[in-house]
């Protein structure tokens, strides 16, 4: 690691002289080939009988641009949880809703300059663009429905302790932890290949939580720099995840109805989460979705009691702890390469 203090500057995204002409052509560019679509493929009754995923994703997509969750955070509960829908629809929905959400959220913050830790999100999209699809083809079919849900629920709900335990040393920190591109190529490479490989695959969500975790426990990023970050990561890794699934052709049955149903709230609700806590900050927000967090993990194995069983549970259990470990390694971590600058 060198020794000389990281500048935000090095962070930032090349300038440019647009504003936000870009990101209002996206949308303009998107809702003209929505009505489009829905006009010509006769799918207004489609769109207004699936209201509910569009109300649920109002939510999900402003914690999309708000915190490294992406937005199917809280669709993949909705659906699975309280529609008590097929796991792999939720997941396939998470990848297709968020390549919309989260790659709005992206524009918008290209557009408004917001700081990015370049290097290591660089390296992680290589890594993703290789594991995703091996992810994909390769491990994604090998998880039964109620695997999905249990590494669903583990993985957030040790998000939640982490953060109801740290939010305000994590809120705290401020630009980075001098460290060199060396690092931040291992480190993104690392996360954007294992992270799409196992968690993205199968879930469709985690690699924008993974990626964050190393930026504020390894590198102690500020939440400026490291939630940017992990929303263009997850927006990569869903594009990719959406067209590996056309490619191969098996996308869920149902996954097109319900993202046409919620993209054109998910296109403005994620930028506007991204809008709001640049004014009013993130802590609020990290503190009401982590508790969450923590609260669908009880309601999963609440939900699945019939078909849990004890070493199920006691899996489910280790699940939170093993990743409150890998969490913890990287906090010791980032406290002794903090010490040593």
């Amino acid at each position: 690691m060198t020794q000389s203090k990281t500048k935000q500057s090095k962070t930032n995204s090349p300038e440019n002289g647009w504003g936000l002409w870009p990101f209002i052509i996206w949308l303009v560019v998107f809702y003209l080939a929505w009505i489009a679509l829905v006009q010509l493929g006769d799918h207004l009754q489609t769109v207004l009988s699936h209201w509910q995923i569009a109300v649920a994703m109002a939510a999900g997509s402003y914690v999309a641009g708000s915190t490294p969750m992406g937005g199917g955070t809280v669709g993949f509960p909705v659906l699975v949880l309280l529609m008590d829908l097929p796991a792999s629809l939720g997941r396939d929905f998470s990848s297709a809703v968020q390549s919309v959400g989260m790659t709005s959220a992206s524009i918008y913050i290209f557009c408004r300059r917001m700081p990015l830790e370049w290097p290591m999100l660089q390296a992680a999209m290589i890594g993703s663009l290789i594991g995703t699809p091996l992810g994909i083809t390769f491990i994604a079919p090998l998880a039964s429905d109620l695997f999905i849900k249990l590494l669903f629920a583990s993985m957030w709900c040790s998000f939640g302790l982490l953060h109801l335990r740290r939010i305000d040393e994590i809120a705290g920190y401020v630009g980075m932890t001098p460290h060199n591109k060396s690092f931040d190529r291992k480190a993104g490479f690392g996360v954007g290949l294992l992270g799409s490989l196992t968690v993205a695959s199968i879930t469709g969500v985690g690699i924008d939580m993974l990626i964050y975790m190393v930026l504020v426990l390894w590198c102690h990023a500020d939440l400026k720099i490291s939630i940017p970050t992990s929303v263009v990561l997850m927006a990569f890794t869903s594009i990719v995840g959406v067209v590996t699934k056309l490619l191969m052709g098996n996308i869920q049955a149902g996954t097109f109805e319900h993202w046409l149903a919620a993209a054109p709230v998910v296109i403005l609700g994620a930028p506007l989460g991204a809008l709001v806590v640049d004014r009013i900050g993130r802590r609020t927000t990290l503190v009401l979705v982590s508790s969450l967090c923590v609260v669908q993990f009880v309601w999963t194995l609440v939900h699945e009691r019939s078909v849990l069983t004890t070493w199920t549970i006691m899996l489910a259990v280790l699940g939170v702890f093993g990743f409150l470990l890998l969490f913890a390694a990287m906090y010791s971590q980032g406290q002794r390469l903090a010490r040593r600058t």
